[in-house]
């Protein structure tokens, strides 16, 4: 860890701005954040986040360490300062700006568990997951960076050519070229199997046709890694699904319109055309026919990903809702001194704490890749249906001016919907949970 010590210190150097947002967490010392404590041996204790005043007070949590609190610091001030003020606008166009994306890679915080040798920090996955905090600690779902870096990218290095990697991932960490992954169909979602995008060889190419959907990064892509069967004749689609590496201006990839969404309405996503889109053989990810087992493997950190960023959402809504109640006034009094809304707090908090230990037990257990699919899958449903629970309850604790999109919960609320869908429903996800439990022994 030497070496991201030494680029989080030069992170951290850089100046910073004088004030910071209302009603969001400041970096403040952890001296004076959180009250020091030692167990028996004289060593410092990291309090859990139900131990600390604020459920996002960095310096808590068990499975971090000061490296992790320093490189916090440098995202968190990085969302406050360069996200958030900017995401109304955002909203307005559909989209992020791609100077964010610049700026982003300039700060060190794309592909961060890259490795060194391909222009990354080096550092783990709990840093990685950092970012996804933090994001989702400012309440702005516009910027793919999660996608981008910790989806995209890892299929590249895995199963990338020296080539590929060497093409790719210098510029996707300097967020000059924007990755997105086109597996959803018209036709199949969360049914890898049904997807019906082809490609054919003629010679030593590939011929690509076919066209996908809800494609997150998908207008502002620069690189689309394009899920397409390969063998028709395989004794399942599982055995003929091969990865493409398509590039924007590719003769026949065409992108379509920025789909109008219920919520997230900065995060880009669209649709994606492929006519005829021929492919050199240098596009082709992995081996042909094995793109199946590579998704397999990379799906259990997506569906991770979402948990960590609902995790995320749900602590910054309960922050958001107590500071509300402490100063919105009814009979006479704050709503913070009704019993009735007291237990409510107390119901949210204790089930928002129970679901970061979970969370946590999984990062932990991702960190030294001994991850399994079912605990993935458990994560994923479980938190998302968690979010969803905990913004209806926290709208309600707003009453009318919760339903108002000038209010950050309304976003948030709104954004919460579409959790339990994407990255496989929340109904394949306990189909995926119950095949251990009920395969014959």
């Amino acid at each position: 860890m030497a070496a991201v010590r030494q680029s989080l210190w030069r992170l951290l150097s850089k100046p910073r701005c004088s004030s910071l947002p209302v009603n969001t967490v400041r970096c403040r010392s952890l001296a004076s954040e959180l009250k020091s404590s030692t167990n028996e041996g004289g060593a410092s204790l990291r309090p859990e986040i139900g131990q600390a005043d604020n459920l996002m007070a960095i310096g808590t949590r068990r499975i971090y360490s000061e490296e992790h609190d320093m490189f916090r610091q440098t995202a968190r001030r990085f969302f406050q300062e360069e996200v958030l003020p900017n995401h109304s606008e955002w909203e307005k166009a559909g989209q992020v700006s791609k100077e964010i994306w610049e700026r982003a890679g300039e700060t060190g915080l794309l592909g961060v568990n890259t490795p060194e040798e391909f222009g990354g920090l080096g550092g783990d996955y709990l840093m990685t997951n950092i970012l996804m905090e933090e994001q989702g600690y400012v309440n702005c779902s516009g910027p793919g960076f999660a996608l981008h870096s910790d989806i995209v990218m890892p299929y590249i290095t895995h199963y990338g050519t020296k080539e590929q990697i060497e093409k790719f991932i210098p510029r996707m960490v300097a967020g000059t070229c924007i990755g997105c992954i086109a597996m959803s169909e018209p036709g199949a979602g969360s049914d890898l199997q049904g997807i019906r995008t082809n490609a054919k060889k003629d010679g030593d190419d590939w011929i690509l046709n076919g066209s996908k959907v809800f494609i997150t990064n998908g207008f502002m892509s620069g690189v689309a890694l394009v899920v397409a069967v390969t063998n028709m004749e395989a004794k399942s689609a599982a055995h003929g699904i091969s990865l493409f590496l398509v590039e924007e201006g590719m003769p026949g990839f065409k992108k379509g319109r920025k789909l109008e969404k219920v919520g997230l309405k900065a995060q880009d996503t669209s649709e994606l055309f492929f006519e005829d889109v021929r492919l050199p053989s240098s596009a082709l990810l992995g081996e042909a026919n094995k793109g199946f087992y590579y998704l397999m493997q990379e799906l259990p950190q997506e569906r991770l990903l979402i948990a960590s960023m609902g995790q995320a959402a749900c602590e910054w809504m309960f922050e958001e809702t107590r500071n509300y109640v402490r100063e919105r006034k009814a009979f006479g009094r704050t709503l913070a001194k009704l019993q009735t809304i007291q237990h409510k707090l107390a119901e949210m908090k204790t089930e928002i704490c129970i679901g970061r230990a979970f969370m946590d037990q999984c990062l932990e257990i991702h960190n030294i890749k001994g991850l399994d699919s079912s605990s993935a899958s458990m994560a994923k449903y479980w938190i998302s249906d968690l979010q969803n629970k905990i913004a209806t309850q926290c709208l309600q604790l707003h009453g009318g001016w919760g339903y108002m999109l000038e209010y950050p919960i309304a976003r948030a609320f709104i954004d919460a919907r579409v959790q339990p869908i994407y990255g496989g429903s929340n109904e394949i996800m306990k189909e995926l949970i119950a095949r251990p439990i009920c395969a014959d022994k």
